[in-house]
């Protein structure tokens, strides 16, 4: 099984986006690159700020895509050609409606779920889904029709809070991840994520 040598984040450029819900995958790389004491810079030829660290004992590439979140897929196809990487050696970090905020789960493989930047992702890759995510929890509107403005909007500060004890607990299950032991880094991040009801 390949182990996962790149984590890239999904989310919108520009800081006007920079704290809305939809940009919770760049937020795991940007904890992963303050972890690492690395600097994401912007490089042209992966469409998105990059930065290579070495992350308890493995070595990660880590990338922002800088285009808009439906057009992530050229920034990651560009990552995987530079570098020669399959899409089993991905995380993709991304928000996820489905979970509430607090809760991060760690997928591999299926479809986008309506996400339009895994949708952009999955079609750059010649259709291939068979990548890992790590999915962010952000919770939902409630109604489908309120969802753009919602993952555009800014979680409250309790939420904010949630968001970040949740990237926390991420970055102390990536090494696991990262060594390809997926088991154990899902059921730890399970059990960190299970909220009482």
């Amino acid at each position: 099984m390949s182990h996962v040598s790149a984590l890239i984040g999904l989310g919108n450029p520009g800081p006007e986006y920079a704290a809305t819900r939809h940009n919770a995958g760049a937020w795991a790389v940007e904890a992963v690159a303050r972890a690492a004491n690395a600097q994401l810079r912007p490089d042209k030829k992966f469409l998105g700020l990059y930065a290579k660290v070495n992350f308890s004992g493995h070595t990660l590439h880590l990338l922002n895509p800088t285009t808009f979140m439906n057009r992530s897929g050229a920034s990651v196809a560009a990552l995987c050609q530079f570098f020669k990487l399959s899409p089993e050696q991905l995380l993709i970090a991304h928000d996820e409606l489905d979970l509430p905020a607090g809760q991060a789960r760690y997928k591999t493989g299926g479809g986008h779920g309506g996400h339009n930047g895994l949708r952009d992702i999955i079609s750059a890759l010649g259709n291939q889904k068979q990548f890992h995510r790590l999915r962010i929890g952000v919770g939902h509107p409630g109604s489908a029709n309120q969802v753009v403005n919602y993952v555009l909007g800014r979680p409250g500060k309790s939420e904010q809070l949630a968001i970040e004890q949740a990237l926390d607990e991420c970055l102390a299950t990536l090494p696991l991840a990262l060594g390809g032991d997926w088991a154990n880094a899902m059921n730890r991040q399970h059990r960190f994520s299970a909220v009482p009801e």
